[in-house]
């Protein structure tokens, strides 16, 4: 499996992070969710690899999102794709408090959640080759030239992601922001561990697992496309 041991690397990944928090207020259904829900939705980051079996009572492919934002798509995912484990890893607090609602709500059992940043998540709380998935929609275009460094999709972070992706494991990116699609299309077809399941070069059709989300219907009707890549662990 590919490993970071490059100085610069691992000082990249120290810098980066998969979120900007811009955080809100929570109304007192999602603190609630916290108070009474975090028990049984809620894994606490403690920086060493986790055993995951040991949250869902059994061992299943795992799946990870990163960045979920209100839920949407990780809650219908877990009606709809029962027999896969999902982790969740989000920062925004009303948005992890809607969506352990909104799991409760649906009695799911296959899901889990991290209110942390996903890069030292992956890094240090889940095992190598260990991930069947992982979604990242929508994350933060830093549509700023200046800002571009920030994007979370960099040639670090898909080394990263491909150490902890068990073998023809899927990665599925999403975004509404054009110059970002084209970001995330050459760093990706350079990375040596992940080939494009489409074709080199190709963008994918949006699949039936991505569901059209709010956020998504509010860009579509500002006239904006999205463009969805697939890349399979070499």
């Amino acid at each position: 499996m590919t490993e970071i041991h490059d100085e610069t690397a691992s000082a990249y990944m120290r810098r980066i992070r998969s979120f900007v928090l811009r955080e809100g207020r929570m109304t007192p259904a999602q603190q609630r969710a916290f108070d009474t829900l975090w028990s049984r939705y809620g894994i606490d980051y403690r920086g060493t690899p986790h055993d995951f079996a040991t949250n869902f009572g059994r061992q299943a492919p795992l799946v990870l999102e990163i960045g979920f934002g209100n839920g949407e798509a990780l809650a219908w995912a877990s009606e709809h794709d029962q027999v896969r484990d999902f982790i969740g890893v989000e920062v925004h607090g009303p948005g992890v408090g809607r969506l352990m609602n909104a799991l409760a709500a649906r009695g799911a059992g296959n899901v889990r959640v991290y209110r942390h940043d996903a890069v030292e998540v992956l890094e240090h709380e889940i095992a190598p080759g260990s991930l069947a998935e992982v979604r990242i929609w929508f994350p933060d275009p830093w549509h700023k030239k200046r800002h571009n460094k920030r994007r979370l999709i960099q040639p670090e972070f898909a080394a990263l992601l491909a150490s902890r992706m068990a073998p023809d494991g899927l990665l599925h990116l999403a975004t509404d922001w054009q110059p970002y699609a084209g970001h995330m299309l050459e760093v990706m077809e350079a990375a040596p561990a992940w080939r494009n399941q489409l074709g080199p070069g190709q963008y994918a059709e949006k699949p039936d697992w991505r569901i059209e989300t709010h956020f998504e219907r509010r860009g579509l009707k500002l006239g904006h496309g999205v463009w969805d890549l697939l890349y399979r662990r070499v």
